[in-house]
């Protein structure tokens, strides 16, 4: 091997290495509205210290946790209110990406996008900046909810996660209910 060859190997071009693709569809069984098309697994993490992984939340699973929130902390109606209050009408989308090293889980480094089958964009957004959490060996982990627009077309959407920092693009299907 020539020493190009070697530090293109060691080097990943701008674009960053691609992600390698399903065939089909992968449904996530914890969230049925959301399905994997890159391939991005717990061994993915293991190999290469990167995964991503995104979960829609309609606004009335969002409501019915907030009753329950209600109820077991028993909230004055002042808290339940504020809370209900700031329900995205969307929906959200829950955010969780496992990196290598503390610095890398900023969630501010993805960028997400929505796009319907025809390529129109419906949705784009950077989540807040955090900080991970220790979450094994070299791993740590963010999670965050991003709110969600209220579907106006009919779906499904291609969701695309770009990471700046892995320069990777991770995609994902929504099946939303409109």
């Amino acid at each position: 091997m020539d020493a190009t060859a070697q530090s293109a190997a060691k080097y990943p071009a701008p674009a960053g290495p691609p992600r390698k693709r399903y065939l089909f569809a992968q449904k996530d069984p914890e969230c049925p509205a959301v399905a994997n098309l890159t391939k991005n697994t717990d061994e993915e993490a293991d190999l290469s210290g990167s995964y991503t992984r995104v979960c829609y939340r309609s606004p009335a699973e969002l409501q019915a946790e907030i009753q329950e929130l209600k109820r077991l902390h028993s909230w004055a109606d002042s808290t339940y209110q504020r809370r209900v209050a700031a329900l995205p009408p969307g929906g959200a989308l829950l955010l969780t990406m496992h990196r290598r090293g503390a610095q890398n889980t900023d969630p501010s480094s993805l960028t997400l996008t929505a796009r319907t089958k025809d390529g129109a964009e419906v949705y784009t957004a950077t989540p807040a900046p955090g900080t991970g959490r220790f979450f094994g060996r070299d791993l740590y982990q963010a999670q965050q909810a991003v709110p969600f627009v209220k579907p106006t077309v009919p779906g499904p959407y291609l969701l695309t996660i770009t990471d700046a920092k892995l320069r990777q693009v991770f995609e994902y299907q929504l099946t939303i209910a409109k």
